[in-house]
């Protein structure tokens, strides 16, 4: 990483640990909306709600490698916010949208006082609308490739509760006034992929650290259990599905960056968020034993999240059969 890429890392750390102990978790996963708004505020004021909006708009004007950092400790931490849809969105807006458009999101978008999100089936579908209860606009591409800007406000929504416990909706998207982004629809869908594996690439990295610390802390027959071999073989499998998990999501990110065709790193890369993805944090549950099934306890989040983003994905056939053409 640059030092400011660093120093970008660092500020969403302490900003995002700070904030999401279990407690807050917790609360925020009872509230009416589902989403952590002084969270929220607090990274807005720090610059990183807009990431991803030019400099002129208000934002950092930051790539897609400083929003993947960004989303990779967004996973470790867990707070319910959009920061991915926001960020896949913003940056779209600010790629193919016109100056009109462009004025009209992205100073608020940067603000945090507008919030943008997306619509396009990764893999899995397009289903409910992310984060669409609180989203005042959606990018949206569609079955034919058409990529369009929605303002969702005055739009009939219904809540749809998420395996996070966020808040998704089913929007009722008919006659709505849809504003024509000459975007390339092929490489938004691919920007979102690797976005979602950022995320989970932080939550497996973060899951397999706690569930070392807690097995290290934890005693059975006199003996840690960290020094069990069943354990440690389990935990170092894990470990290197984690570095797996690594390579593949920076390949992707800078294939993306280089501007040519990545669709195979992509792929790949959605592969190991989803299988890795899974195969991790259900070790991590299973190594947590009984305590691991607490709903009190915060290990359950990580699943919660992993799953999310393997539906979001299609899961990791899907990703096998996109990568088989390109194979073969």
């Amino acid at each position: 990483m640059t030092p400011d890429q660093e120093s970008l890392v660092g500020l969403a750390d302490q900003i995002l640990r700070g904030r999401t102990s279990n407690e807050r978790l917790a609360e925020v996963e009872a509230s009416d909306r589902r989403s952590d708004d002084r969270l929220w505020a607090e990274l807005a004021a720090a610059g990183l709600v807009g990431i991803a909006v030019p400099e002129e708009y208000g934002g950092a004007g930051l790539g897609l490698t400083d929003i993947c950092l960004l989303l990779e400790q967004h996973g470790r931490r867990l707070a319910l916010l959009p920061l991915w849809e926001n960020a896949v969105a913003a940056l779209a807006v600010a790629r193919f949208g016109t100056d009109e458009q462009q004025r009209t999101w992205l100073p608020d978008a940067a603000a945090g006082t507008a919030r943008l999100t997306l619509v396009a089936d990764l893999g899995g579908g397009s289903g409910a609308v992310p984060s669409g209860m609180q989203a005042d606009a959606a990018v949206v591409v569609s079955a034919d490739d058409t990529v369009s800007l929605v303002a969702l406000q005055g739009l009939a929504r219904t809540p749809v509760e998420t395996t996070t416990h966020a808040l998704a909706a089913d929007v009722e998207l008919a006659g709505a006034a849809a504003q024509p982004l000459d975007g390339d629809a092929d490489w938004l869908r691919d920007v979102a992929r690797v976005g979602l594996a950022a995320g989970q690439l932080g939550n497996t990295d973060e899951g397999v650290r706690e569930a070392a610390s807690y097995l290290s802390q934890r005693e059975q027959f006199g003996r840690p259990l960290a020094a069990f071999q069943a354990v440690s073989q389990q935990l170092g499998d894990a470990y290197c599905d984690v570095q797996a998990m690594r390579a593949t999501l920076w390949q992707a990110v800078w294939a993306l960056e280089q501007g040519g065709d990545a669709r195979r790193e992509v792929d790949v890369a959605a592969w190991w968020a989803c299988d890795a993805g899974l195969r991790v944090q259900t070790a991590v549950q299973h190594l947590h034993g009984g305590i691991g099934a607490d709903t009190t306890y915060p290990v359950h989040r990580r699943l919660l999240w992993a799953l999310r983003t393997d539906a979001l994905l299609g899961g990791a056939s899907r990703q096998l059969a996109r990568l088989g053409p390109a194979l073969v």
